[in-house]
């Protein structure tokens, strides 16, 4: 008899009609002889909607109270969802995140799971009940309910499925898998069948949203196959699973993201200590960084000064509250100036087949260049390299990129190597 979590996402949450009928997938499941535990979101909206009436009564709500007044969603959706199951004839229990107990730390808002307690699942499970637990949120050490962030009804399933050692956790949303690229912009993109933790990772990190990116890094951790699939279809959806279960192709997908902002201090200081200064006063306002690239500035003459820019990426939400400390550090450095761009766009191509193929960079390069797309920061890893271009190329470099590594002529558990 095996184990399997599900997770329904806002969107298969988002009426009474799509609750019964996720409800009847479960049942469907259960039936097939499996022990099953769902995890639930708020119903779409939902969470926006109790997030604005907060910003009503003030502009800048406690952490805390958001978190209590947040929650309340996933627990409405965990209640419908039990109650839509027992109306269709199967017995279910539902729990919240304080209940099972999902143990975080304190970090309001954005809280990171400790350890989960999932005997109250198991003895449930043991009584013949299909369990539903609240999504999204967990419990500290002083009894303060948490949420885990956006997205964090992932996370819930994934680290679920680990504590309970499930045999698969199925993630269902509103797309039937993980595709080659985003569809809307090209059509030819291909669903992908079977893709590893680290491609997954790295689309989820450069902008692909099928899945939130702790999952995907837990469900790696603690090897949860992952399976995506449509809330509205019976399509075969996308395996995540280990590296050595896949056939490698060089490139598997191209992900891009609009949600970055750059930032160049002109001129600072050439010393050591200087570059650390910038990033340590960043970090300590919790900010993640993204691309870097440092170069010795010229002077007129064409002779290296005692200065050099520093180049990096910050997300365009981090950057509204960060302005100011960004410029004062540009101060505290010696920069002549500090200039912002928000017009730009990460593009990038992931594939574990670049660990072992060359020329995969050059090959990304002359695609932008064959489009007149010009390229304004790289960074790479074994299996990804991005480039920041200009917003108005996004859609031509995505389709251009995508249609040079051959990602769209042939089904993607068919495709070739693209060298």
């Amino acid at each position: 008899m095996a184990l399997v979590v599900q997770k329904f996402g806002g969107t298969s949450m988002g009426t009474i009609d799509r609750i019964k009928n996720a409800a009847a997938r479960t049942i469907a499941a259960h039936t097939e002889g499996n022990r099953v535990v769902v995890i639930v979101s708020a119903m779409s909206g939902e969470t926006d909607r109790l997030l604005r009436l907060a910003r009503e009564v003030t502009a800048v709500p406690d952490a805390r109270e958001m978190d209590a007044l947040a929650a309340t969603g996933e627990q409405v959706a965990s209640a419908l969802m039990a109650i839509a199951i027992q109306a269709q004839g199967m017995r279910a229990r539902s729990f919240l995140g304080h209940q099972m107990k999902v143990l975080t730390d304190s970090a309001f808002t954005k809280a990171r799971i400790k350890a989960i307690d999932a005997s109250r699942v198991q003895l449930a499970l043991e009584e013949g009940e299909i369990v539903v637990v609240a999504g999204f949120q967990g419990v500290d050490e002083h009894g303060n309910i948490t949420t885990l962030g956006r997205g964090g009804s992932d996370t819930s399933a994934v680290a679920i499925a680990a504590a309970l050692d499930a045999d698969v956790c199925e993630i269902f949303t509103d797309v039937d898998g993980v595709y080659t690229t985003d569809p809307n912009i090209c059509p030819s993109a291909k669903k992908i069948d079977r893709i590893s933790y680290e491609e997954m990772l790295e689309l989820a990190s450069l902008g692909a949203k099928v899945l939130q990116i702790r999952s995907v890094e837990m469900a790696m951790k603690y090897g949860v196959p992952v399976h995506v699939r449509s809330s509205f279809s019976s399509s075969s959806g996308t395996l995540v699973t280990h590296e050595g279960d896949l056939e490698q192709v060089v490139v598997t997908g191209v992900a891009y993201d609009k949600g970055e902002a750059r930032v160049m201090l002109v001129g600072v200081r050439d010393q050591p200590g200087v570059v650390a200064e910038i990033f340590t006063a960043l970090a300590a306002k919790s900010v993640s960084v993204d691309m870097i690239i440092q170069n010795v500035s010229v002077d007129p003459t064409g002779a290296k000064g005692a200065h050099t820019d520093v180049t990096f990426t910050v997300a365009k939400s981090d950057l509204a509250r960060v302005r100011d400390v960004i410029d004062e550090i540009g101060r505290k450095v010696g920069a002549v100036d500090v200039r912002y761009d928000e017009d730009i766009v990460k593009v990038s191509v992931v594939g574990l087949g670049m660990r072992s193929h060359a020329g995969v960079a050059a090959k990304m390069f002359s695609i932008l260049a064959e489009h007149g797309i010009n390229i304004q920061a790289i960074s790479t890893s074994e299996i990804k390299i991005s480039c920041l271009v200009a917003t108005k190329y996004t859609e031509l470099a995505v389709r251009a990129l995508h249609e040079g590594f051959q990602l769209g002529n042939a089904p993607a558990d068919e495709r070739t190597p693209a060298i």
